[in-house]
């Protein structure tokens, strides 16, 4: 999976070929080294690179500017934004910005709560969230015009994204909320960590009938357990994950020293198994802390540092969604 010109993100998707994306922490810093050293562990293993934003509600280095280092570092970015800290004007001059220095994708999504992070008494904003910053991106890029209706002088020209999280209850509400996104103008969506692939098929199942992959690339969350401590962190601490008995009873069943190598080999056979659904058009790889470990758990699971396995979906039109009303 190259990341030369007239590869990356975008292209793979079009071709129909199964995508790989991965996560980059910017620092609690203003080295730029520490962005560079993360990109280059990913560099020709993946298609693009999340540029997490303030993630977790915790200051770091901005999404923008870390972008801009991952990018001259051979990585694709996808510049994450959120809603959190900034009103709409904010919001659409960063975007601006993004497209000005040609940052190719961007991520889209209301954020935490300041109150979960490292200055709980910041002044949360949340002007919009994370439905409506995805409709002014798509009224940006495709009608040329602000939120106030005036005219751009230049469009930007970047790839849409979105989250979603499969197993957050209600869960028959979960597909149709990706739908909402889709229509506002989402063109791609990384979702929550999947553990439970047959409750993510079943997820998958409304989602086609809803029509939504032929409009939408679904790229499904994936990372290793590395830790009886992250294990339990992910079942009590983060809502709408769901760890199955049987995924628990395989993690503490091993030795503490295995624990990590077994939480890899589960990652590399949940990406084997997602491969498999319809309508998967590849996977977002999160290994935070761990980014020299995603060639060693992609080469695992049969990829290669110049081309992944392909998909056999046909070809995706990347068209603008049109919106409501």
């Amino acid at each position: 999976m190259r990341t030369s010109p007239g590869n990356g993100l975008r292209a793979t998707l079009a071709a129909g070929r199964f995508a790989v994306t991965a996560e980059i922490g910017p620092p609690r810093g203003a080295d730029a080294g520490a962005v560079e050293a993360k990109a280059e562990m990913l560099r020709g293993w993946v298609d693009a690179a999340n540029v997490t934003d303030n993630q977790g509600a915790h200051v770091r280095m901005g999404s923008l500017g870390a972008s801009v280092l991952v990018q001259r570092a051979g990585v694709e970015p996808i510049m994450q934004v959120t809603c959190r800290d900034r009103n709409r004007m904010a919001l659409q001059s960063d975007l601006l910005s993004a497209g000005a220095l040609g940052i190719p994708n961007v991520l889209l999504l209301t954020g935490d709560h300041p109150r979960y992070g490292d200055h709980p008494d910041a002044m949360p904003v949340f002007d919009l969230d994370g439905v409506q910053l995805t409709w002014t991106a798509r009224t940006l890029r495709d009608e040329g015009e602000l939120l106030s209706g005036r005219e751009l002088a230049g469009r930007p020209g970047w790839l849409i994204g979105s989250v979603e999280n499969p197993f957050a209850p209600p869960a028959s509400f979960r597909a149709r909320r990706l739908a909402k996104k889709v229509v506002a103008g989402a063109e791609f969506a990384q979702t929550q960590y999947v553990f439970d692939v047959d409750g993510f098929a079943r997820w998958m199942a409304d989602v086609r009938d809803l029509g939504l992959p032929e409009r939408c690339a679904v790229l499904a969350g994936v990372g290793p357990v590395r830790s009886l401590r992250v294990l339990e962190y992910l079942r009590t601490g983060v809502p709408g994950i769901h760890v199955p008995d049987h995924l628990e009873r395989r993690l503490r069943g091993v030795p503490s020293d295995r624990v990590a190598a077994e939480g890899i080999r589960v990652c590399v056979e949940t990406i084997e198994a997602l491969r498999e659904l319809p309508g998967v058009a590849g996977v977002h790889l999160m290994a935070f802390g761990y980014e020299r470990g995603v060639p060693d758990i992609l080469a695992a699971a049969g990829f290669s540092p110049d081309r992944g396995p392909a998909n056999d979906a046909s070809p995706r039109a990347l068209s603008a969604v049109p919106g409501e009303g």
